[in-house]
């Protein structure tokens, strides 16, 4: 588990410029390169801005665009005898008082900070089924411990200033704690500022599979309405630890077959430019696949699993030489986008053998809310 001892030190090293500033796996894409649509605030949301927490959605989603270079997740469990609506009403408090219009309250300027909020499948119920639930099933290279797996409330601040990620996260973790919630596991993330094609920690860089169009995020991530649900999109977060030194051993080629796009920019091995989509049925002179059947461009593609998009916000991770890879964050409609893509990956993936899950959960996250409308009121209101 990552202490706050842990959090200040990354934040150190990341001021230093110690840390790279990488994306998440090219299997994560995280935000639109440049030149590409990417998603877009709703119509009935065209003023909300990227950082205020009020409105019909929470923000951390698809807004701000391009995702902020830093974050900070935090997953809690609730006391079981406890209700957990006045909890997240006093939780959604603190979130408008950090991301309000004076955005001062942290005793820095927060600038772009966004906390999104999400229950995880023990609140869920309490409130509404879920379509297709929240529980993960167990996956292949999992690492699991009591306290890195499933909680009750996930609650991520992403900012362009690190600072700010850890003194939000101290700010909402006293106000959960002061509520008897106690912490399961945090982790910090980073990825490079501004938009365009970035590397990750392998050194590729990143394609892009999310949904593009405000049309493809309406339909891939959020839940429809009316009802208590509209407004809301499950969120699957992941502690991804992945063995840098020994993907990064194997030549350049072999590399570039285990990813199924060019190393120098990252242009699907299908052919094409780096925007472009990858292209499953393209085949050699001789009739061999471009994309090598095991590739992870392949493996992971939504044609091919048959499970729609995700839309990817991944963080990459440092906590030192033996523990660094990706804080995996995903936002879909439904559970089985996920689940149907991890599965494809644990049949056969030539990348994810570096790769091994050290914590996990599912989560619900909840509408957007105001000083009226507290966090959660539509869902648990009147619940214990």
């Amino acid at each position: 588990m990552t202490t706050q001892s842990d959090n200040r030190s990354v934040v150190r090293r990341t001021l230093l410029g110690a840390a790279p500033a990488l994306a998440a796996l090219s299997a994560c894409r995280s935000g639109p390169p440049s030149g590409s649509p990417g998603p877009h605030a709703t119509a009935d949301q065209p003023h909300e801005g990227t950082g205020g927490a009020a409105g019909r959605r929470q923000t951390g989603v698809d807004r701000p665009a391009q995702p902020q270079a830093h974050t900070l997740a935090s997953v809690y469990d609730v006391p079981p005898d406890t209700d957990p609506a006045p909890v997240l009403a006093r939780l959604g408090s603190v979130v408008l008082e950090l991301t309000g219009k004076a955005r001062t309250a942290l005793g820095v300027e927060a600038g772009d900070l966004t906390v999104t909020v999400g229950v995880g499948p023990r609140l869920a119920s309490l409130a509404r089924r879920v379509p297709g639930g929240l529980e993960l099933p167990a996956f292949a290279r999992e690492e699991r411990t009591a306290r890195a797996w499933g909680g009750d409330l996930l609650v991520q601040a992403c900012a362009s200033d690190p600072v700010v990620t850890v003194l939000a996260d101290t700010r909402l973790a006293a106000a959960l704690t002061a509520d008897g919630a106690s912490r399961r596991w945090s982790q910090t993330g980073f990825r490079p500022p501004g938009g365009g094609a970035v590397r990750n920690l392998l050194g590729f860089p990143d394609g892009i599979e999310n949904p593009r169009t405000p049309a493809e995020v309406e339909q891939e991530v959020w839940l429809p309405g009316p009802g208590p649900l509209a407004g809301c999109t499950v969120a699957v977060v992941r502690r991804l630890r992945i063995d840098v030194p020994g993907f990064l051993s194997q030549s350049e080629a072999r590399q570039e077959e285990a990813i199924g796009r060019r190393k120098a920019d990252g242009a699907p091995l299908s052919g094409g430019g780096p925007l472009d989509r990858l292209d499953l049925s393209a085949k050699s002179a001789r009739g061999r696949y471009l994309v090598p059947a095991m590739a992870h461009a392949r493996r992971a593609n939504p044609n091919a699993t048959g499970s729609g998009r995700m839309l990817r916000r991944g963080y990459s991770y440092y906590n030192g030489p033996d523990d660094q890879g990706l804080l995996f964050v995903s936002f879909q409609r439904r559970l089985r986008t996920f689940t149907a893509t991890q599965r494809r990956l644990d049949d056969g993936d030539d990348l994810m053998r570096f790769v091994t899950a050290t914590a996990s959960g599912a989560f619900l996250v909840l509408p957007g809310f105001d000083a009226k409308r507290p966090l959660g009121a539509g869902l648990l209101a009147g619940q214990s």
